[in-house]
């Protein structure tokens, strides 16, 4: 078994949270709270993580090598997998505590998020032997799975067009198509890919003929795989990739061949969730930040926080951070209760990125031209936070979904 910290096993969550009842899930989560908090601090501590160790790291374009080390080591990025394979069995409610922690400090967890929501494809989908194969050696960092590729350029959030093929050849798929947006391959060592087993055309349903799959990334760079990074506005390091006649071995493929959209979704709800979390923390610093200059911050011989133009919409990013934060929970709830939660998943990602980005604006606002100055790292996290705005899921598909799935309105396209 693989603990996330060994003097902070004893405080592991109630077996029986299905049945708590609201007053011991919020007592719950606010032990988790703390649980999470203090032992980030420890890894925090032990390896000198400091806002100005992630500024440098971003002008440098750097991946953050020692932190994600330190995570992984510590156990915290085992923190879903059973404790059967090595890592900790916890929930998704446990995991984002522990991605909104990181960036509640003023980190970026998006260098290594993808090994969390990952984990959501593999652990409900993947055979036995396949948890057997990699589970353990993910829990104890021998490997890493932080890449998910299932964008493509010429479709987008259109996921059921993919145009990249997987054709079924002498007990081994042969993969050919392209990637967009696919993120830390040259810091994982495994990608899940989502491809065409089956034509568009041959299926009674577009979300049919699609399947899942366990890419060696090391092996598949050798013999089909080009990856092509993409330079972009934040330090997170994504790529467009290119399959050529790239053979994996039928035993990758997960689950069973043509429901991959399915199988999918649990990783992207799971995604949706978690990226919510982090926004949350992006909010709370933001907010920190803010409120301690307004404070201190004098103009005309008082506070400028006095003022209301000052304080009101402070006071408002807050009020967003703090509801897109139930919204979370939520989410969060019902995914670790294996109840359908595509709803939850997607309004908490769009309140959580709506409000991490009010609290963003009115940070670097009111603090004028410090706002800009790298020193104060405000500029860094308004650019990471902005992000979410588009990523993983834009806002109008959200509005689209909740629209027709919920509301019960025609299809918009």
């Amino acid at each position: 078994m693989r603990e996330l910290d060994p003097d902070l096993a004893a405080e592991a969550v109630p077996e029986d949270a299905a049945d708590r009842d609201a007053t011991a899930i919020g007592e719950a989560r606010e032990r988790l709270d703390d649980i999470a908090r203090r032992g980030l601090d420890r890894v925090r501590r032990r390896e000198a993580l400091r806002v100005t160790v992630e500024t440098k790291i971003d002008e440098q374009r750097a991946y953050p090598e020692t932190f994600v080390d330190a995570l992984t080591k510590a156990g915290w990025l085992a923190a879903l997998i059973p404790q059967e394979y090595g890592g900790s069995g916890l929930g998704l409610t446990e995991a984002s505590v522990i991605m909104e922690e990181i960036n509640r400090c003023g980190g970026n967890s998006g260098a290594c998020h993808g090994q969390m929501y990952n984990m959501g494809t593999l652990l409900r989908h993947g055979s036995q032997a396949q948890k057997e194969k990699y589970l353990p050696r993910i829990a104890s960092g021998e490997w890493r799975l932080q890449s998910m590729g299932v964008t493509e350029p010429t479709t987008g959030t259109d996921t059921t067009k993919i145009k990249t093929s997987a054709v079924k050849k002498d007990g081994r798929y042969v993969v050919n198509g392209q990637k967009v947006w696919i993120s830390r391959v040259q810091h994982s060592d495994l990608m899940i890919l989502l491809a065409r087993t089956t034509p568009l055309a041959e299926v009674k349903k577009k979300s049919e003929g699609m399947s899942i799959f366990m890419v060696d990334l090391a092996e598949a760079q050798k013999s089909g795989l080009t990856v092509r990074p993409i330079p972009n506005m934040v330090n997170h390091e994504t790529n467009e990739l290119f399959f050529e006649n790239l053979e994996i071995p039928e035993e990758n493929l997960i689950g069973e061949e043509g429901k991959g959209f399915k199988y999918i979704l649990d990783g992207l709800n799971a995604e949706r969730t978690l990226i919510a979390a982090e926004c949350i923390g992006d909010g709370y610093w933001f907010l920190d930040r803010v409120t301690n200059y307004v404070r201190d911050r004098n103009v005309f011989g008082r506070p400028i926080g006095q003022n209301q133009g000052v304080q009101f919409p402070i006071a408002d990013a807050f009020i967003e951070v703090e509801a897109a934060n139930l919204m979370r929970w939520k989410a969060c709830e019902m995914f670790d209760a294996n109840q359908a939660m595509g709803a939850q998943a997607n309004m908490a990602k769009y309140l959580a990125a709506k409000a991490s980005w009010e609290a963003a604006n009115a940070c670097i606002q009111f603090h004028g031209g410090f706002g800009f100055a790298c020193e104060y790292d405000v500029e860094r996290k308004f650019r990471e936070t902005r992000l979410y705005q588009v990523a993983p899921i834009s806002t109008n598909l959200i509005y689209s979904y909740v629209a027709e799935h919920i509301l019960g309105l025609p299809r918009s396209f």
